[in-house]
């Protein structure tokens, strides 16, 4: 498994589980195999705002999930430098192209874009951005008090030849949001609640980098 470089990760170990205890199930190995549960990040919301679209056209220029979260296995936190990736609970797609679309809609509804488009588009923009995303795990440790993490970091350009070029806006979001189990489905919750609020934060610390405000 290829580990991120640097001391941030440094000594994380992990292991795939293939037996049902971690979720409290006990049985020989006799037992039926568990059905693998498949998840998705549903669209966003269509909520009205009062942000009227500006003449700009933002491309996603790529979006990236750290290779330690990038399979499309959920991974639980157990431990202070250990994870585990669940065989019983994926994504329905990588989980790069599992964001793509809540996140282009949500810009495109809060960010004040004239549209947001996807790389390769034929639509050519004017704007770019960068996302990566460092942490995306479920935080295990406690079994009392389960937490959903995510972090990611956007770095917005000026591109008005379609290359990367003034940096508008760079900064990194976080969110830690508490389950009310440590279940895949409420994970999923606790994800898709991270994601709203980090992307609502994008939209309006960008908004400001062009007011001024």
């Amino acid at each position: 498994m290829k580990l991120l470089p640097g001391p941030r990760l440094a000594g994380i170990v992990f292991t795939t589980f293939l037996f049902a205890g971690f979720w409290g199930l006990t049985g020989c190995i006799s037992r039926p195999a568990l059905q693998i549960e498949t998840f998705t990040f549903n669209d966003p919301a269509d909520e009205t705002t009062n942000n009227v679209a500006g003449s700009r056209v933002l491309g996603i220029r790529k979006l990236e999930i750290a290779a330690p979260f990038e399979g499309r296995s959920l991974v639980y936190r157990t431990g202070e430098f250990s994870y585990v990736r669940d065989p019983y609970a994926e994504f329905l797609d990588a989980p790069a192209e599992e964001l793509m679309n809540p996140v282009r809609e949500s810009l495109q509804r809060q960010g004040n874009f004239k549209d947001v488009v996807e790389s390769g588009s034929a639509l050519k923009p004017d704007t770019l951005v960068e996302i990566c995303v460092n942490q995306m795990f479920g935080d295990f440790r406690q079994p009392g008090h389960p937490l959903a993490i995510l972090t990611m970091r956007f770095t917005f350009f000026e591109a008005p030849d379609g290359v990367p070029g003034r940096v508008i806006l760079q900064q990194e979001y976080a969110r830690s949001v508490p389950l009310n189990s440590p279940s895949p489905a409420a994970l999923m919750k606790g994800w898709a609640q991270a994601l709203t609020e980090i992307l609502a934060e994008v939209s309006s610390d960008f908004r400001k980098s062009e007011t001024g405000k």
